[in-house]
């Protein structure tokens, strides 16, 4: 089966979502309490997608006798993402770079944990080309992960339509917020509309151009494409991990005051990551060593 196709509707819908989420102000009302709630149901549909899917996936991948690597390319990803924020400060979800008459609430949110009251002047102190190319790697790597799911998920037959829907769907709803990130710096650094556009269009096209990069490549591996596959949707598991709790630990200790309706939200992100799951065939889930029953049961007994 061939999975251009499909991947060329996912990378459309993509690129789509990063144009509409750097406009996302001049479409919607966005306040403080529905942005937060908006990254809590993000971040629990990449924690269960990167958990639920891509795990079990690699594990089936691999095999049994390989749960060595899994493990060592989940770490390889978590580590690279954490040096990428460390190295670009770039997963900034903020309202308080956008012009007041945008939003209504304003407190400070960012994931260089520095919510000291001074996160106006943010713009002035951190460029927007930095979270631009930070951005740009890490959404080259949700495009890895989403050729390396529907390569996956083609090798095990599944139906074209579900070819890789949980990561599909977890970057799709991620990608809004990413944009959003540049184009609020560069909106409260006084770049015009147009700039705004152009950048946010670049941005737009990392993620296609991963997915293609990795969708093209991987066959070219003669006889090593599950073991590309497999290691591939491993460290973007340990990447989808990093990411979503870099959303989510920074809600816990400073937005008490929502923790409702942030618990609820996480929680209804999980639940659909766990509810994609049912749209994937049984034996996508099933491991190719017979020692073990399912890729689950792989990661508890070791």
């Amino acid at each position: 089966m061939t999975t251009l196709p499909v991947l060329s509707v996912y990378c459309l819908l993509i690129v789509l979502a990063s144009l509409v989420g750097g406009k996302l102000p001049n479409i919607v009302k966005l306040d403080h309490k529905r942005m937060q709630i908006l990254i809590s149901f993000v971040g629990g549909l990449m924690l269960g997608i990167g958990l639920f899917h891509m795990l079990p996936h690699a594990v089936s991948q691999l095999g049994a006798s390989q749960i060595d690597r899994v493990v060592v390319s989940t770490m390889l990803g978590i580590v690279v993402i954490f040096f990428l924020l460390r190295m670009f400060h770039f997963h900034h979800h903020d309202l308080e770079q956008l012009p007041s008459s945008e939003v209504c609430d304003h407190e400070d949110h960012h994931h260089e944990h520095s919510h000291d009251g001074h996160s106006q002047s943010l713009a002035n102190n951190m460029s927007w080309m930095g979270v631009f190319v930070g951005l740009s790697l890490h959404t080259m790597i949700d495009g890895f992960a989403l050729g390396a799911s529907i390569q996956a998920d083609s090798l095990h037959g599944s139906t074209a339509f579900f070819l890789g829907i949980g990561t599909f769907v977890a970057i799709l709803l991620h990608k809004p917020l990413d944009a959003l990130s540049i184009t609020s710096l560069m909106r409260a650094s006084n770049w015009s509309g147009r700039s705004q556009f152009l950048v946010n269009g670049a941005f737009a096209l990392m993620c296609p151009i991963g997915a293609f990069l990795f969708v093209s490549g991987a066959p070219l591996l003669a006889g090593q494409e599950s073991v590309v596959v497999g290691t591939m949707l491993a460290f973007a598991a340990g990447a989808f991990i990093c990411i979503s709790l870099s959303d989510l630990l920074p809600e816990m200790e400073f937005h008490s005051h929502h923790r409702i309706p942030l618990s609820i939200a996480l929680l209804l992100g999980i639940a659909l990551a766990w509810g994609i799951r049912y749209l994937e065939p049984a034996h996508a889930h099933a491991p190719q060593s017979s020692e073990v029953q399912s890729p689950m049961e792989i990661l508890v007994i070791n």
